[in-house]
């Protein structure tokens, strides 16, 4: 039975829920827990998957320090386990983030570190405006973001603003993080608001959806010219899907004078996956 996360399927849309009362953090059990879901989510029926948190005004605190300074004590046990030490909530967050369907997390509450690094491998943030803090107050326990929470920040804001970010332990509130684009949007109920972006994203071309995911997060770290060759590919792979036949059909033979509308309000056809 799951510890820390609840999971709920909505047609093709998996919610998956955080809980670990009283202040939802995220522990050893609840990773193992999230990366064997994350196995399941590979799942060509489940189309989009939401991240939120269960406790009322926490979406994941951060990582449990209790255990994070238990194993600090223990100078053996760590010296044996080395710089891997993080390699496997490293490659937890890859999987996540090289799944080939939307992942969009609802931060509903307060989200630092490790919780704060899952949002990042995500690719859909939305905020929710209250008293909450947002960010990676690691350095003030003498540690840092070390579950890819450099790398990612840096990637996304750039690394002037994330060094400053970082070496100040900053944790911001959620206007601040939208003006900083930490999310990419905010909500007054931004589990409610994570579904609805969840539906939309659901009825797109499930290739198409995969395809963007592939593009951009594999040529972002590229030089242009290559960058642009794993762009071809993926455009290449979209027009190979019986999808996007089905889509532009459906497309062209709307009334001209009708196609802007279309692009903002739909409805699009029901799409296969292949």
């Amino acid at each position: 039975m799951p510890e820390e996360w609840n999971v709920e399927r909505v047609g093709s849309i998996v919610v998956a829920t955080h809980e670990n009362p009283p202040m939802n953090y995220l522990s050893a059990t609840g990773a193992t827990e999230f990366s064997e879901l994350i196995e399941e989510w590979r799942d060509p029926s489940v189309r989009v998957v939401v991240l939120c948190g269960g406790v009322p005004g926490r979406f994941i605190t951060h990582y449990s320090v209790e255990e994070l300074v238990e194993l600090s004590r223990d100078r053996d046990a760590l010296v044996d386990a080395g710089a891997g030490l993080t390699d496997d909530y490293h490659a937890m967050l890859q999987r996540l983030n090289d799944l080939p369907k939307p992942i969009v997390c609802a931060l509903n509450g307060d989200t630092m570190g490790g919780g704060f690094e899952i949002t990042l491998a995500s690719d859909v943030r939305i905020g929710e405006r209250g008293d909450y803090r947002y960010g990676f107050p690691e350095v003030k326990l003498g540690i840092l973001p070390g579950g890819t929470g450099t790398q990612r920040l840096s990637r996304l804001i750039g690394s002037g603003n994330a060094i400053e970010f970082i070496l100040r332990g900053r944790i911001v509130d959620p206007e601040q993080a939208l003006a900083m684009h930490l999310v990419h949007e905010l909500a007054d109920d931004a589990k409610a608001r994570a579904i609805e972006v969840a539906e939309e994203l659901a009825a797109m071309p499930p290739v198409s959806m995969a395809m963007v995911k592939r593009a951009v997060y594999t040529g972002v770290d590229l030089p242009l010219f290559h960058g642009n060759r794993v762009e071809s590919d993926a455009s290449y792979q979209t027009r190979l899907s019986n999808d996007a036949v089905i889509a532009m059909q459906h497309y062209v033979e709307i009334p001209p004078e009708e196609r802007r509308d279309y692009f903002e309000n739909g409805p699009f056809p029901e799409f296969s996956g292949k």
